[in-house]
């Protein structure tokens, strides 16, 4: 597989990150690892973890997908060195104080939650260390509206990228980047990085897939403009759009109980679980059956081979599951079959955004 450049650093990423929030879950620690050996036997050199990881997120879990790695990474001397290494810090806690006590997140909550992923990866550097949401009140995670009477941020832009600054001069971090971001926040963030010498954002990990293309509008003349790549999140949106749900839906007796949105009532409140969404979604399926793909194919393909997309973040829970999410990348879609896609999406929008 071939790579490519993360934004203007010098990371050199292949167009397929394997995420991992199930492990330590849904994953256990030996099908974790064999997972891992598999992406990189195919030739996948991105890996993409958090410190909040694993998902649902629970006090007993949280660290625990780091820590899967991290001894992965002990146990294979030299796989540190063919892996360009994600994680994230995580925001303000959003109901999880065990991630951390105050509302914002300070620079010191910066420099504190990188020591500890180091500590759990088991390594001297992270390759692209990045803010998993806003210190910022915005609409994310489901929230459609930006509401100026909910800002209670307290930590300013400038130093959050000072803290992470220091993390950089330290050797600690390589480069840096963002996650469930807004048009305003890249702009500041680039903004003050040029205007300061302070380390450019490389990359935003956002949501898109055939369910939520919200990235379309704003966000990709947005880092196109600015040379920041987009790391895409949620591609088969929660398994919606792999076929599974089609006959029944997630809270259906029916519905594949070991699937995350099947799994977790947490889940089937996030925006993944509006009927608006499975409805889209089966149209989608059906779209690709009559072009002869697979629902996972079609939505797959879709992400990768977008030019605003540099690397799609697939999650998968067995071998099988990575191996048809690879082979996927050997799928094009046709201009009419793009057309139909556009279709259903000026018809139905973007339920699960």
């Amino acid at each position: 597989m071939h790579t490519l450049p993360l934004g203007h650093s010098d990371l050199h990423v292949t167009p397929i990150c394997l995420g991992t929030m199930t492990f330590g879950e849904q994953v256990a620690e030996p099908a974790a690892h064999a997972i891992l050996d598999r992406a990189l036997e195919r030739g996948v050199n991105f890996i993409d973890t958090a410190e909040m990881y694993a998902v649902p997120a629970r006090e007993a879990t949280c660290g625990a997908t780091e820590s899967i790695i991290g001894r992965w990474f002990a146990s294979r001397p030299g796989m540190r060195g063919k892996v360009v290494l994600a994680t994230k810090v995580a925001g303000p806690s959003r109901g999880m104080p065990w991630i951390r006590k105050g509302q914002g997140m300070t620079a010191a909550d910066i420099v504190a939650s990188c020591e500890g992923s180091l500590r759990r990866l088991q390594t001297d550097v992270i390759d692209l260390y990045q803010i998993h949401w806003p210190e910022r009140h915005v609409p994310a995670f489901g929230t459609l509206y930006y509401d100026p009477s909910k800002e209670v941020s307290t930590t300013p832009i400038h130093d959050q990228l000072e803290a992470l600054a220091g993390l950089v001069r330290a050797g600690k971090v390589r480069y840096v980047g963002l996650s469930n971001e807004t048009p305003y926040g890249v702009h500041e963030f680039v903004r003050l990085a040029e205007q300061h010498g302070l380390p450019r954002v490389a990359s935003v990990q956002n949501p898109y897939c055939l369910l939520n293309r919200s990235w379309e509008n704003a966000m990709d003349e947005t880092c196109h403009r600015l040379g920041v790549s987009l790391l895409a999140y949620s591609p088969l949106a929660f398994g919606l759009l792999t076929g599974k749900f089609d006959q029944y839906a997630p809270a259906d007796a029916g519905a594949p109980q070991q699937a995350r949105i099947a799994r977790y009532e947490s889940v089937r409140k996030q925006r993944w679980g509006r009927p608006e969404a499975l409805a889209a979604a089966r149209r989608y399926n059906q779209l690709a059956r009559d072009h002869g793909l697979s629902p996972t194919q079609m939505a797959l393909a879709f992400c990768y081979h977008q030019w605003r997309v540099s690397s799609t973040i697939i999650g998968v829970t067995s071998l099988a599951q990575l191996d048809e999410d690879l082979d996927a990348w050997d799928t094009r879609l046709s201009p009419e079959l793009l057309a139909a896609i556009d279709a259903v999406r000026w018809e139905m929008r973007d339920p699960a955004q």
